[in-house]
C-alpha cells in the first residue's frame, strides 16, 4: 500500500490504526493529495500519532491572533535555524502556497534577515529565532519587541508555543532522518 515505505531511518512497523485515524489519512489524501510522511512516521503508535496531530492542529489551525501564514513563517524560521530538512521542505511548501512568493520563502530559509518583511513579520522571525537559538536569553526585551509590533500577550504565547513545538519536531525529524514527501519540493513554485 502506498505510504507504507520506510520514511525514517527506524524500522518501526505500522500499527493497526483505528477507523478514525484511517479516515484522517484519507482526508489528508483528499485535501493534500498525500499523507504527510510525518504522519506515516508516527503510525507505529496511534497514541503518539494522535498526540502529535492534536497538538499540531491546535497550534497551526486553532483560534489565534496569528494568521496561518504567520504560523508557517514561525515553522520555517525555526526549522531553518535547526537545519531540519523535513520541516524546511514541508513547511517551506506551505509558506510558498500561502504567500504566493517562492523567492521570499527561499530567502527566509537561507537567511530571514535578508528577506523584505513587514515589521510584524520581522518581529515574529526575531522572536522565533531567539526561542530556538538562545531561549535562556529570552526575556522582557523580546516580549516588548513583539508588543511594539502589535502582538498581545496571547499572541506572544502562541508564537512561543509554535516555535517550541517546531523545535521538538525538528529534533525528532532530524534524529530519525525523516524524509519529506517528494511532492513538497516543487509545490507552489510557479
Amino acid at each position: 500500500m502506498a505510504g507504507d515505505e520506510l520514511v525514517t531511518s527506524l524500522d518501526l512497523p505500522r500499527a493497526e490504526l483505528s477507523a478514525e485515524t484511517e479516515a484522517y489519512f484519507e482526508k489528508c489524501r483528499e485535501k493534500l493529495g498525500l499523507v504527510p510522511n510525518v504522519l506515516i512516521a508516527y503510525a507505529f503508535d496511534e497514541a503518539k500519532l494522535r498526540a502529535f496531530t492534536e497538538m499540531y492542529n491546535e497550534l497551526m489551525l486553532g483560534p489565534s491572533g496569528l494568521s496561518k501564514l504567520e504560523r508557517e513563517l514561525i515553522a520555517v524560521v525555526v526549522s531553518a535555524a535547526n537545519r531540519c530538512h523535513y520541516c524546511i521542505v514541508a513547511h517551506g511548501a506551505a509558506l510558498r502556497q500561502l504567500s504566493g512568493d517562492p523567492i521570499l520563502v527561499d530567502t527566509i530559509v537561507a537567511n530571514w534577515h535578508a528577506a523584505e518583511l513587514s515589521d510584524r513579520h520581522a518581529a515574529i522571525c526575531a522572536y522565533a529565532s531567539a526561542v530556538t537559538l538562545t531561549p535562556h536569553l529570552v526575556g522582557p526585551d523580546e516580549t516588548r519587541a513583539l508588543h511594539d509590533a502589535g502582538f498581545t500577550d496571547r499572541d506572544v504565547w502562541d508564537i512561543t508555543a509554535v516555535a517550541a513545538f517546531f523545535n521538538m519536531t525538528n529534533r525528532v525529524a532530524t534524529a530519525t532522518k525523516m524524509r519529506p514527501n517528494t511532492e513538497y519540493y516543487s509545490a507552489a513554485r510557479g
